[in-house]
């Protein structure tokens, strides 16, 4: 049975450039980059040769890229090591920011708009009642929605908190957004921000956290002066390697306005087909004209579960997911697209699909038909048991 993958948002298929350089440091370049002799200086070399290709993909210094074990941790070492006492976020962040939140003496929960994002005067308003001139506080608020895809414009929000205080600090989770559009930390002016190489054709097990330089950082891994100490350990040198290659790639893939159109097109094609066919079904959260990546849709089918219909389109061949990769074990409908204002009958239906680069009008157009095929079976037996 042909797989159909369009669950790229949870991970991506690494290129076989990425995989051909993983392969060549495990056979060539295994040395410790913190070795003194010729061998391990050589890995180091390489390392920071990658560290400046992944830099360039964001318009960073390379210095100002601290290597992780993924988002995750990049996520937590931006809250963490901050040191801020107050952060400032909202409810429809990946759960490695919520989550690590909480763990903060105060955090702030910015309420969202119908389309998941954070109004500029919301923004404004709670670092006002909140956040006093002294105090040291973070806002971290995502680029690109995980399950929605939908864009944030970040430099107003970044405008806001800087206004505020030069005690404010803001970080965004980028890992949806970088690869798949232009992010320039420069011209965005945040303080930090998040990647991960595995969302955009790289290798699992390596991310990076942009820190702008100036602002402190306080490690949260100790054990050696490794990532200029704030991150020790030994660095994982195939999984950067590999990053520095899936990040070249998708500098050249993001110069290719054509092809990206393409890929819009197609999302555009399978959203269009399947709300064509099938009743009722929305785009979540709030239409089909909302900026979103190129590549994710995120369908509602009203009073279906979101489970049966990935068990029976993973039995068909077609990969699909029901929000956030990292809580699609829960029955429960996603609590982002509840904050958004989805009515829980369709959160409770709601499925993501998400393309990738190497997506073909071919898979796209037999997926259409298996999506059609699937939720048609399960309206009828949902109708007969009424």
């Amino acid at each position: 049975m042909e797989v159909i993958y369009l669950d790229n948002n949870a991970t991506t298929q690494p290129t076989d450039a990425v995989i051909q350089r993983m392969h060549e440091a495990n056979q060539t370049q295994w040395a410790n980059p913190s070795s003194v002799h010729r061998f391990g200086q050589m890995v180091r070399q390489q390392i920071e040769l990658a560290r400046h290709t992944t830099a360039s993909l964001i318009n960073a210094a390379p210095r100002e890229l601290t290597f992780t074990s993924g988002g995750t941790e990049a996520n937590n070492l931006a809250l963490r090591g901050s040191g801020a006492t107050i952060i400032l976020t909202s409810p429809v962040e990946h759960a490695a920011i919520t989550e690590t939140a909480e763990q903060c003496p105060r955090v702030v929960m910015l309420p969202v708009n119908r389309c998941g994002l954070v109004e500029p005067e919301v923004l404004a308003q709670a670092l006002g009642e909140h956040v006093g001139p002294k105090d040291k506080a973070l806002v971290s608020l995502q680029w690109a929605n995980n399950e929605t895809g939908l864009i944030a414009s970040i430099e107003p929000l970044v405008q806001i908190a800087h206004a505020h205080s030069p005690h404010v600090l803001f970080h965004s989770d980028a890992v949806q957004a970088v690869g798949k559009i232009p992010v320039d930390v420069k011209a965005s002016k945040v303080d930090m921000l998040t990647l991960a190489a595995h969302k955009f054709h790289g290798p699992k097990g390596v991310g990076v956290l942009y820190v702008r330089r100036g602002v402190g950082m306080k490690p949260q891994i100790s054990g050696g002066p490794q990532e200029n100490e704030k991150r020790g350990g030994t660095e994982n040198v195939p999984g950067i390697l590999g990053m520095g290659e899936a990040a070249n790639l998708a500098k050249i893939f993001l110069a290719d306005a054509a092809k990206i159109q393409q890929l819009h097109d197609l999302r555009d094609q399978f959203e269009a087909t399947l709300l064509n066919a099938l009743r009722d079904t929305v785009v979540n959260p709030c239409g089909h004209d909302a900026d979103r990546l190129w590549n994710t849709t995120n369908l509602g089918f009203p009073k279906l579960q979101a489970e049966a219909i990935l068990l029976m389109l993973s039995e068909r061949g077609v990969c699909a997911s029901a929000g956030a990769a990292c809580s699609s074990g829960s029955l429960e409908p996603s609590p982002a697209l509840l904050a958004m204002g989805v009515p829980a009958p369709v959160a409770h239906g709601s499925v993501r699909f998400s393309l990738s680069r190497f997506s073909t009008s071919q898979e796209i157009k037999a997926a259409s038909g298996i999506v059609i095929e699937v939720i048609t079976r399960l309206q009828k037996s949902y109708a007969s048991v009424l």
